[in-house]
C-alpha cells in the first residue's frame, strides 16, 4: 500500500484537503488487517480496468488498489529544533513513502498567511530547510555512536517529493503554471495543481454529479485522482489484476518486479511455492471475449519465475504445497 505524507506550511489548504480524502475514504471491510488512525484516510485508486473486468467477470466484487494520505500537521520555520512540536510531524515523514508538499499559491485577503505573503518558491524553501536541519541532526547524532555498524540512515530529503498548489478556480480555469522561479525551485520534481477547495466540494458529491461538475469546468478529472496517478508514478508502482466471479482485483507491485515477487501482494507464500502463472493484457482478454478464446489464439502466455510484471496483466497464479 503506497503512504504520502501531507505536509506545508500552516494555513495553505493542508486540512481542506485531506477532509476532501477523508470523504472520500473508502469501506476498508474489504481490506483486512488495516486499522484506520485519525490522521490517515485511506482511498482507492481510480481503475477503469476493474470495472470491465468485473463486467466481464460478473464479479460479485469490485476491489481497488489503495493509497494511505496521512496528515501531518503543519511544518513551521523551527521545526527542525522543535518549535511547533515540529519534532514529532518530522518523526512522521520518516514513516511515509512519498510526501504531498502541499504550497499556497492563491491570494486571498480572508485567509492568512503565516508570513504575511504568497510567495510559493520561498515557502517550499522554508520545508526544505526545515528537512535538511533535521538530517544534519540525524547524521550528528549517528557519529556521536560509537558503533559504527548501525543500518543505513533514513534522510527525510531522500524521500520522493510531489508538490501540490494550492491555487484558486480562476487560477484552475486560466491554466495555472508555475512561474520561472518556482520552477526554478522545484527543478524536475513532479507536481499537479488543484483548487483544494473545489476538491473538498467534488468529495461531497455522487459519481454522477461530480462527473458532469468537472465537465462544465472542462476538467478530464479531479485534483485528487491526478495526486494519485502521479504518486504511483513518481514512485515506480505498477498495477496487476486478478478477476473471477468472487471479485475484480487490482494489486500494486513495483516496475521491474518479476512475477513470483509481484504476486506476493496476494499472498506472502506465493513467492516461495509460485509454479506459473498465466498472463494476458486485460484490454486483450476483453476483446477475446472469454478466457477460452483467449487460449485458443494462443494470447494467454505461460509466465514463469523469470517473466517480468507488466502493468494491465491479469494474472492466474498456480502454486504447489
Amino acid at each position: 500500500m503506497l503512504s504520502l505524507g501531507i505536509v506545508g506550511l500552516p494555513n495553505v489548504g493542508k486540512s481542506t484537503l485531506f477532509k476532501a480524502v477523508t470523504n472520500k475514504q473508502v469501506d476498508i471491510q474489504n481490506y483486512p488487517f488495516t486499522t484506520i488512525e485519525p490522521n490517515v484516510g485511506v482511498v482507492a485508486v481510480p481503475d477503469l480496468r476493474i470495472e470491465a473486468l468485473a463486467l466481464f467477470s460478473n464479479s460479485a466484487k469490485k476491489i481497488y488498489t489503495t493509497i494511505d494520505f496521512i496528515d501531518i500537521a503543519g511544518l513551521v520555520k523551527g521545526a527542525a529544533t522543535g518549535e511547533g512540536l515540529g519534532n514529532k510531524f518530522l518523526a512522521n515523514i520518516r514513516e511515509v513513502d512519498a510526501i504531498a508538499h502541499v504550497v499556497r499559491a492563491f491570494e486571498s485577503k480572508d485567509i492568512t498567511h503565516v508570513h504575511d505573503r504568497i510567495d510559493p518558491a520561498d515557502d517550499i524553501t522554508i520545508i526544505r530547510t526545515e528537512l535538511e536541519l533535521a538530517d544534519l541532526q540525524t547524521k550528528e547524532k549517528r557519529d556521536e555512536k560509537k558503533d559504527k555498524t548501525l543500518p543505513p540512515i533514513e534522510l527525510l530529503t531522500d524521500k520522493k517529493v510531489i508538490y501540490v498548489f494550492n491555487i484558486s478556480e480562476d487560477q484552475l480555469s486560466a491554466g495555472w503554471q508555475p512561474d520561472d522561479k518556482l520552477k526554478a525551485t522545484i527543478g524536475d520534481a513532479p507536481w499537479v495543481a488543484m483548487c483544494n477547495k473545489l476538491e473538498l466540494e467534488l468529495s461531497e458529491m455522487v459519481p454522477d454529479e461530480k462527473k458532469e461538475f468537472l465537465a462544465e469546468l472542462g476538467l478530464p478529472e479531479s485534483g485528487l485522482d491526478q495526486l494519485i496517478k502521479v504518486g504511483y508514478k513518481t514512485l515506480g508502482l505498477l498495477t496487476f489484476l486478478t478477476t473471477g466471479e468472487d471479485e475484480s482485483r487490482a494489486w500494486t507491485a513495483h516496475i521491474g518486479d518479476p512475477i513470483p515477487k509481484a504476486v506476493r501482494a496476494i499472498h506472502t507464500d506465493f513467492e516461495r511455492l509460485f509454479i506459473r502463472a498465466e498472463v494476458i493484457n486485460w484490454k486483450t482478454l476483453l476483446e477475446c471475449g472469454s478466457y477460452a478464446n483467449a487460449r485458443a489464439k494462443g494470447l494467454l502466455k505461460i509466465a514463469g519465475r523469470d517473466y517480468i510484471t507488466q502493468d494491465g496483466d491479469v494474472v492466474e497464479v498456480l502454486v504447489g504445497k
